[in-house]
This record gives C-alpha cells, structure tokens and sequence, in this order.
C-alpha cells in the first residue's frame, strides 16, 4: 500500500520501533498471501457484474466464494 511509504508512517514506525515489526512484501504476493488467489477468482466470475445494488453484489460474492470452496 502506497500510504506505508508517505513521510508521515515512517515517522510513526520510526517512533515505535521498539513494540512495530514492519515486513514490506512485494504488492502481490500471491505465495505470502494466499487469499489474493482467492479474490483473482472471485473477480474474474463476478468482474462483468452490473448490480443493482449491494444485496445483489454481496449474493454474487457469496456465491462466487461457494463456488471456488468445492474448486480442486
């Protein structure tokens, strides 16, 4: 995330070295995070969705999620 290398945060993580572990990881790191994978999934099914509104889009997650659980 962009914001982590603003001035104004590393200050902050400089001034609390001492309790702050700070890890930077590549921006996708789909080896370090594997829900990255997860979500590429999901937003290829539901990327060409217009909904109607949020009730309509929170289905097509759900069901995109339910999908991918039973995926090999």
């Amino acid at each position: 995330l962009r914001t982590h290398l603003m001035p104004q945060m590393k200050d902050f993580i400089a001034a609390n070295e001492d309790w702050l572990t700070v890890f930077h990881f590549p921006s996708y790191a789909p080896d370090l995070n594997p829900q990255e994978g997860i979500w590429s999934l999901v937003k290829r099914t539901i990327g060409n969705l217009a909904a109607a509104n949020l009730d309509q889009l929170a289905t097509a997650v759900k069901h995109s999620l339910k999908k991918t659980q039973y995926r090999p």
